[in-house]
């Protein structure tokens, strides 16, 4: 597998009722690459964003959910979410505003 760069990484925002409520805290959700550690999203936020500092990341594993189609049984794919702390004196992140 071939080293992930920082714009492989973060695969979109997470637009959710509980994630837009996280804002107020500079507290932002990202659907990640699976392969993706916490480090590698740290830099991939602090160079897609200008003017961001991390201040922690927070990562869950989702495994696929079991799904039917007949008799045939299979998966949907893993996904991995990542909740991204920024520190006080970072600026906001521009896609979420007017949100």
């Amino acid at each position: 597998m071939a080293a992930l760069q920082y714009y492989d990484v973060i695969l979109k925002p997470v637009l959710t009722e509980k994630s837009m409520n996280a804002m107020a805290d500079k507290k932002y959700t990202f659907l990640v690459n699976p392969e993706a550690n916490k480090t590698q999203i740290k830099e991939a936020v602090e160079k897609m964003f200008e003017g961001t500092k991390v201040a922690k990341v927070n990562t869950l594993n989702a495994d696929g959910k079991r799904k039917r189609r007949g008799m045939i049984v299979g998966y949907t794919a893993k996904t991995k979410k990542a909740i991204v702390q920024l520190t006080e004196d970072s600026k906001d992140i521009e896609i979420f505003q007017g949100l």
